[in-house]
């Protein structure tokens, strides 16, 4: 009997949140249907994971890039790794350049920190060590742990910048700071 009123319960509790997943699915993209930038954002997050709806990388990809065209910088980024990656989309570096470019404008760390990578292996793009440095340093004033760990790095080796020790610490340090184990050990090595 106990075991019974368990599953009961349990199978009450899965179809409320059922539910509510097709409601917050329903609200995204009605919210986008009215160009509202963040409801085409959570749109594309529910395509993309499958949260509410069946998983469709092609329907995130298109609600993506209008978050971005709305000017979302979430968006723009997303959009920038579905075309990196050729996730829903053929891959374009292209098009990931450009949509990373527009995150990084609109003050998105992370597409300040992607463009920076793409300078740096020269992926798409003519390697650029100083274009990433500048992206880097962007990325690392708006607190990305990962663009401050790796423009100490630019700064530790001299890698389109001039060789320094004490902006490297400083960047490891700030990146230690924002939680980047990476940047915790680049600050230990190079500060022995």
């Amino acid at each position: 009997m106990k075991t019974l009123l368990i599953l009961i319960l349990l199978s009450i509790t899965s179809l409320v949140h059922a539910e509510r997943q097709d409601s917050y699915f329903d609200k995204a993209k009605k919210n986008c249907d009215l160009n509202d930038d963040g409801g085409c954002f959570n749109l594309g997050l529910k395509y993309e994971y499958g949260i509410g709806i069946t998983q469709n990388h092609f329907k995130a990809v298109e609600s993506y890039k209008k978050a971005c065209d709305l000017n979302n910088s979430f968006g723009c980024f997303n959009i920038g790794i579905m075309y990196e990656d050729a996730i829903g989309t053929t891959q374009n570096h292209f098009k990931a350049v450009e949509s990373y470019k527009k995150a990084c404008d609109l003050n998105n760390s992370f597409g300040c920190f992607n463009l920076g990578n793409i300078y740096s292996k020269g992926t798409g793009v003519k390697q650029d060590n100083f274009k990433a440095v500048e992206l880097y340093q962007k990325a690392c004033n708006l607190n990305d742990a990962n663009g401050c760990n790796n423009l100490g790095f630019m700064y530790a080796k001299g890698i389109g910048i001039k060789k320094d020790k004490q902006q490297a610490l400083k960047y490891y340090r700030k990146a230690c700071d924002l939680k980047s184990e990476l940047g915790c050990k680049g600050y230990a090595i190079l500060k022995k």
